[in-house]
Formats: C-alpha cells, sequence, structure tokens
C-alpha cells in the first residue's frame, strides 16, 4: 500500500481528501504546518507528498525547499487556490512535479497520482477492498490474508470495471460489453449471478454495490 503526506490545515478538506485516498487503497498522514511534516518525514519514508501552499509555521513552497534541500526526492503536488503565475512558477522551481487548483476535482487528482506513480514505474498493484481483503490488479487476484479466494473470471473482470468507475452509474450494457464478447449469449440473470457472487466476497461491507432501478450499478468502497 502506497503512502501519502497531505498537509492541509483546513480540517474539512483535509479529511474530505484522506476520505478519498484512503477509499483509493491510499495509507494517508495529515500535517496540519511545515513543522508536522518533518515530524512526519523523520519518522516515515513516503511515496508521495500532497500539499497546500499556504499553511502556517513553514509554508508548503519552504517546505519543500527544504525537503529537497536534504535530498527528499518524493514526487510532490500541490493543490492550491494560488492563481498567479508567479507562484506557480516558484512551485515548479521548489521542486514540484504538478499542481491542481482548489476547488480540487477528485477524479483529477487520482489520475494525476496514477501518472506520476507510471513516471516514477509504481504500479497500483494491490487495492484495498476490506480489512484483510485485497484486489492485485496485475495478477487479477483476490485475497483474504494469505488464501486466495477462487473466483470466476468474469467476477473478476466485473470487480475491475467496478473499480475503474468508482461512484459512478454502471449500466447494464456496460457489463455486458466488459463480460461477455458479441458471440457469447447473456441474460439479465447471468449479470444479477455474479453481481451476487462479487457482492458475497464482502464480509464486512454490506452496501458496496447499489442497486439503480432499470438503469444500472453503482459501486462505492
Amino acid at each position: 500500500m502506497y503512502s501519502i503526506l497531505l498537509l492541509e490545515d483546513d480540517n474539512l478538506f483535509a479529511s474530505s481528501i484522506e476520505d478519498f485516498l484512503l477509499c483509493e487503497g491510499f495509507c494517508v498522514d495529515i500535517a496540519k504546518d511545515g513543522e508536522e511534516v518533518f515530524d512526519f518525514t523523520f519518522n516515515k519514508n513516503y511515496d508521495l507528498y500532497i500539499f497546500d501552499i499556504n499553511v502556517p509555521k513553514i509554508n508548503g513552497l519552504k517546505t519543500l525547499e527544504e525537503l529537497r534541500a536534504s535530498e527528499d526526492n518524493t514526487p510532490t503536488i500541490f493543490l492550491t487556490s494560488y492563481k498567479d503565475k508567479d507562484t506557480l512558477k516558484d512551485a515548479f522551481l521548489k521542486g514540484c512535479d504538478d499542481y491542481l487548483k482548489k476547488p480540487v476535482d477528485l477524479d483529477e487528482l487520482i489520475l494525476r497520482i496514477k501518472a506520476i506513480f507510471k513516471r516514477e514505474n509504481k504500479g497500483f498493484l494491490n487495492i484495498v477492498l476490506e480489512d484483510n481483503l485485497i484486489y492485485n490488479q496485475n495478477e487479477k487476484r483476490v485475497c483474504r490474508g494469505e488464501e486466495e479466494l477462487k473466483l470466476p473470471v468474469k467476477v473478476l473482470d466485473l470487480l475491475e470495471l467496478f473499480i475503474e468507475n468508482q461512484r459512478k452509474v454502471i449500466s447494464k450494457e456496460m457489463i455486458v460489453d466488459r463480460l461477455w464478447s458479441k458471440s457469447e449469449m447473456h441474460s439479465e440473470g447471468s449479470i444479477r449471478v455474479y453481481i451476487n457472487n462479487l457482492k458475497n466476497i464482502f464480509e464486512k461491507k454490506q452496501n458496496v454495490i447499489t442497486n439503480i432501478k432499470g438503469i444500472g450499478y453503482r459501486f462505492e468502497l
């Protein structure tokens, strides 16, 4: 599981970002000011920093500058309300890899994160579905602890489709296109069977898959 350090002094905004990243399978720590960043980085290595610029004590720009001076080259994304070119230019000069302007689109944020990890040759191997339940994207395996669950290929394809479109409405047509070739027969009943098979792998989360009557389904970890 990849670790992200978030520098953000707005508690509500920090909590929303944290919840989103946790759902995406990351481990997240939150620093409220630049000094706390150094406390965290002294004790732990991170795969990514997400920093606000305007924070107490030591601002995000100075914090990153000091980290880079100590040869900490952890990829960094700035989330900022600043729009002037000089501030953004300074951010890149200090060593940031990307930035997003507030208010932040969370779908865009995860795309930026994936792009950075791709450049760093870090694949998204494991997705935490619930405590002790992991989906390995590269190997297309679901494991509970050390035990691999023996799931049909179409259930795994369905899980991958849902993960790719998390929190969006997934139509039955999208499911059919992913699970069956044009020459294969399918039915409403077979879709329901695979949906139920997928639901059954979750022991603690009861409402991961929601039926949107007449339209399709929504998947939320």
